[in-house]
């Protein structure tokens, strides 16, 4: 590795990486149907140029941090969450003849990209350009591209499925009351998360019992609420897509992250199929005792199969309540 320095080139690398995989963020999901891409281009330890995805998926990532680096990107190094495309397209040339035409000296790569056009080609291309090229797998890469890879990979949306609960487990009082469990904080948090899906679906009984909007009502960002879904046999309400199981969310088009948000049946439902890869949890400080229990039956046969199914992801404290993400242990894909 050549082009690092510093007293640990593989700590620094991967604070770099993590910090563009952050960046990505921003261009989550309005990138679609490109996935949200991050790129910071360093020299000498200081950044000199960064980027992300922009809205309908161009100008990529890689695009955006030459831009700002200009001259500076010389000797550089580039560190991009995603392998940079290799294919010539109308909407702008091919990401890895981009890095090797501005001469830098190394590019970290967090995954390569299953894009047949692409896969090990732009790797390929960089290092016939000359420039040291190595991949650098983190948390925090696989997570920002979770849904891009999970529909290359599975043919489907990455799907999170959110549950607000009591500290007894319940969703909601015995009569059906369930506004508010959560605090201000805990429910702004969650709006943030539906910003960045691209879809987010409820069940019919939720939908008929609650009439929930399903939008963002955050300051700004409202222009990024998601298509909404229903799981029904139902007739469709207007403007909000119908699916009959949860099978069938690998049909919704263009859709990478969906986010599922119950109610109990809903959440059941996925889970019992298996499709759910990230479990985020809002718990409340308090007890409903004879209420709505979070899930229905999901499947399990005995208690060994409940066993090593999800590891901790993230947790953290929002306001009064306790937000927890889990992530579905599975074969890598």
């Amino acid at each position: 590795m050549k082009a690092h320095k510093g007293p640990n080139p593989i700590a620094s690398d991967a604070a770099f990486l993590a910090a563009a995989a952050r960046l990505a963020s921003r261009g989550r999901p309005v990138s679609r149907p490109n996935p949200a891409v991050g790129c910071i281009i360093v020299k000498d330890g200081t950044v000199v140029g960064r980027g992300w995805t922009r809205e309908g998926g161009r100008p990529h990532a890689e695009a955006v941090a030459l831009e700002q680096a200009g001259a500076r990107a010389q000797g550089a190094t580039a560190y991009v969450t995603l392998e940079p495309c290799a294919h010539q397209s109308e909407r702008g040339p091919a990401c890895a003849d981009l890095l090797a035409e501005a001469g830098l000296a190394s590019v970290v790569i967090g995954a390569s990209d299953p894009d047949p056009r692409t896969s090990g080609e732009g790797i390929l291309r960089l290092g016939k350009a000359g420039i040291d090229v190595h991949t650098l797998a983190l948390p925090e890469v696989e997570e920002s591209l979770a849904g891009y890879l999970t529909r290359a990979h599975l043919g489907r949306p990455h799907v999170t499925l959110k549950l607000a609960l009591s500290l007894d487990g319940c969703i909601a009082m015995d009569n059906g009351e369930s506004q508010w469990i959560t605090g201000e904080e805990a429910r702004a948090h969650v709006h943030s998360r539906r910003a960045m899906s691209d879809a987010i679906l409820v069940g019919g009984g939720t939908w008929r019992q609650d009439k929930p909007r399903l939008d963002v009502r955050l300051e700004g960002l409202e222009a990024r609420s998601p298509q909404r879904v229903l799981l029904t046999r139902g007739i469709p309400p207007d403007g909000v897509k119908v699916i009959n199981s949860p099978e069938q969310i690998a049909s919704l088009d263009g859709v990478q992250h969906l986010y599922v948000e119950g109610g109990a049946g809903a959440a059941a439902s996925f889970l019992q199929a298996d499709l759910v890869d990230r479990l985020e949890i809002y718990r409340a400080p308090i007890l409903i005792g004879a209420g709505q229990s979070a899930l229905g039956d999901i499947g399990l046969g005995s208690l060994a199969e409940a066993h090593g199914r999800w590891a901790l992801a993230e947790i953290r404290q929002l306001g009064s309540d306790t937000f927890t993400a889990y992530r579905r242990t599975r074969q890598e894909i």
